[in-house]
């Protein structure tokens, strides 16, 4: 079997993969709270999740993976929004997971195994949140019940810091009824107007962190094998999570391995509103950025480092997966992918080898291993293929240009013949000719405007 080595945050280093149960091996992924579109870097941990599940697949067999990925549809910025529309709260978070699964499907991720969300689960952390205060890790205060940190000693393990020095670096949420800054929120009191439910404490709400914690215990139990997300969440929200989890749940160990992803630049500069540099998966794809050109991009950049988005990469990434596309057409897959990929994803997802494996493959000939290699992660899908695939009126139009060509040559009106084939170049045309006639096929930064300029120029 191949070894996998994950590098683990909780343990600050790369280690071999054990699963609890071969026959079920499981994993957790923070997901969305769904009040808008998911923003690029928000792509970044449903992609790498996207390939680890693959991997564990391939080598446990696809009937003994479970992957779980949340939604959280209770939050004070759905809230907000809800206030300022005029909408009910249940059409903002349909919609917004609508857009989700649209946005993540075009990307070629495909949609976990559970999609709980935090809504159907608000029994179950009632139920944890009781249980921590009957062990006495929680305590209730004004209408709050609040996670008491100093009753957990390994807190602050997870992100490497003591509770004294986050107390001085983090932002934490004063409150007068905490009994220490770092305790924090697991119920509070709905207002007017703001969801609640019937708790022992009142009308109420959770707290974000509890959410994660009460529905991988139901989906999951109380342990199981990677927990992932953003570094962004590595504190405080995986660090509270681990907390309210082993005391809730003392026998068990939570998660095993903790994966997490670097955050994503735009142009060497950190994506902000601000800067004027942030964008959703939804402007590039309708830009016209296929979804798989967006998905190698990310892939091309190993997890665990900083991810810097260009045009120029998403050129280049365009100009590769076109030239794949081509030489995998009408091609079947081998029954399995190489072992350099495996191989290259079993050493702490190195995608980045991966790719070149890849590479090396086309280099080869090995076109059936190359396809389905590729495919493994989530390449040369016929899904995602509709971008690099001229339709009728593209493939008419350029027939009829190639036609024109070759009548300006026969004419010899090489002027108008030089002119068309600059044209095709403009445009992202390549023109192939043959002993049995023209081939084309639209390269990198097709323009179809430019091509239908063209026909009009030259009469075609």
């Amino acid at each position: 079997m191949v070894e996998i080595r994950l590098t683990n945050t909780r343990t600050r280093k790369k280690e071999s993969f054990t699963p609890l149960d071969p026959r079920n091996v499981r994993l957790y992924l923070c997901g969305p709270t769904v009040y808008d579109r998911a923003h690029l870097g928000n792509a970044r941990p449903v992609l790498v999740f996207d390939v680890l599940v693959r991997l564990l697949r391939q080598v446990y067999g696809a009937g003994h993976v479970t992957y779980v990925r949340n939604f959280t549809d209770v939050d004070d910025k759905i809230n907000a929004k809800a206030a300022a529309t005029g909408r009910p709260i249940r059409d903002i978070t349909e919609e917004t997971i609508g857009w989700y699964h649209a946005d993540m499907d075009a990307l070629g991720a495909d949609r976990p195994d559970h999609e709980p969300r935090a809504t159907d689960y608000i029994t179950q952390m009632i139920a944890m949140i009781e249980n921590l205060i009957t062990r006495r890790h929680a305590y209730v205060a004004e209408g709050h019940v609040l996670f008491d940190v100093r009753s957990f000693p390994d807190y602050g393990r997870l992100s490497g810091r003591s509770v004294d020095d986050m107390i001085a670096g983090a932002r934490v949420e004063v409150a007068p009824f905490k009994r220490d800054p770092m305790d924090f929120v697991l119920w509070k009191p709905s207002g007017e107007g703001q969801p609640g439910w019937d708790s022992p404490w009142g009308n109420g709400r959770p707290g974000w962190h509890i959410e994660c914690s009460a529905m991988s215990a139901a989906l999951l139990g109380p342990s199981f094998d990677i927990h992932g997300g953003g570094i962004d969440l590595q504190f405080p929200h995986h660090e509270n999570e681990v907390a309210q989890s082993c005391c809730a749940h003392p026998d068990g160990d939570f998660a095993h391995v903790w994966l997490h992803n670097e955050m994503l630049q735009v142009e060497g500069k950190k994506m902000s509103k601000s800067l004027g540099n942030f964008f959703t998966v939804r402007d590039l794809l309708d830009q016209g950025v296929p979804g798989e050109v967006i998905r190698f991009v990310m892939l091309s950049t190993h997890y665990r480092k900083p991810m810097d988005w260009t045009e120029a990469k998403a050129r280049d990434a365009e100009a590769v997966l076109r030239r794949w596309r081509g030489l995998a057409a009408g091609i079947e897959p081998a029954a399995s992918p190489a072992p350099a990929v495996i191989e290259a994803l079993g050493d702490d997802l190195n995608t980045a080898g991966a790719i070149a494996a890849l590479h090396e493959m086309v280099a080869g000939d090995d076109l059936p291993l190359f396809v389905a290699s590729a495919r493994m992660l989530g390449f040369l899908t016929p899904e995602l293929g509709a971008w690099a695939e001229a339709g009728d009126e593209t493939a008419a139009l350029i027939e009829a240009l190639l036609a024109a060509r070759g009548e300006a040559r026969k004419a010899r009106d090489f002027a108008r013949a030089d002119a068309i084939r600059d044209g095709f170049k403009s445009a992202g045309v390549e023109v192939k000719d043959t002993a049995s006639g023209a081939e084309w096929s639209l390269a990198a930064g097709f323009d179809a405007a430019r091509l239908a300029d063209l026909a009009k120029a030259v009469g075609a």
